[in-house]
């Protein structure tokens, strides 16, 4: 199997199924993502600081909370496919996420097409200023187009910003100072760069899929809806996994 992003999510040269590593932060979105595989048996392996339940031709990996546990896992993931001889064609990073308002109500799904880690950098007298601004690295990756559409096409989510932190937005204030840096925002979540970084530096393509369970500003625990997000995400990965597993990405 060989993946093609210029030309769609599954471009193939054979008939098998491409080899993907599905990467959320916490074993509750990874086990909705598998609901989405019931029929398919689930075996585990052991990884160095980590296990990947992997059905069928697809790992699902509870990578943990934040950019950099994030990055460790699904790189330690990576590196061990490579050197098994069964490299990743595709890295999804998944969850739930907060959604900027209102254009990615509770219960929506949200499709990056542009992967932004929003507060490495630094502080300065004329306001933050990125880690690229200051010379060093980047801070945001694109996923290939033709992914990106295939994806939503797929799951019916809206194309936009995903950004990461690794604070939590938690005023209205913070929330309209991301807007107002990010205008393509659409949501919040804390792990979705450290997993690009670990899929570019190994040349895999990257995707993020986010499944809106809070309105990102105030938090307000009683407006969080996660069963509803978690909801949304096995019913994405429903419509998603046929598409992965015949080959064609407008199929479903």
């Amino acid at each position: 199997m060989v993946l093609h992003p210029q030309e769609g999510l599954l471009t193939t040269s054979s008939v098998p199924a491409p080899h993907v590593l599905v990467a959320t932060a916490v074993p509750a979105e990874r086990d909705a993502v598998a609901r989405a595989f019931a029929h398919r048996a689930l075996l585990e392996v052991q990884l160095p600081g980590a296990a990947l339940h992997r059905v069928g031709a697809h790992d699902l990996l509870a990578a943990g909370v934040g950019p950099a546990l994030a990055a460790a896992s699904t790189a330690t993931a990576l590196t061990a496919a490579a050197l098994a001889g069964t490299p990743y064609d595709l890295v999804i990073s998944t969850g739930i996420a907060g959604g900027f308002q209102p254009d990615a109500p509770v219960g929506s799904l949200v499709v990056a097409d542009e992967i932004t880690v929003a507060d490495l950098g630094a502080e300065t007298a004329d306001g933050f200023v990125s880690v690229t601004g200051l010379g060093f690295g980047v801070v945001s990756h694109r996923p290939p187009p033709s992914l990106v559409r295939d994806l939503v096409a797929a799951t019916g989510g809206r194309a936009g910003t995903v950004l990461t932190v690794s604070t939590v937005t938690g005023s209205a204030a913070r929330a309209a100072e991301l807007r107002a840096r990010h205008p393509r925002a659409l949501a919040e979540a804390m792990e979705g760069f450290g997993v690009a970084e670990a899929a570019v530096a190994h040349g895999v393509p990257v995707l993020e899929l986010r499944a809106v369970s809070n309105p990102v500003g105030p938090r307000d625990r009683a407006a969080w809806r996660i069963g509803e997000a978690l909801t949304a995400l096995t019913e994405a990965f429903g419509k998603l996994a046929p598409v992965l597993e015949s080959g064609n990405p407008h199929e479903p």
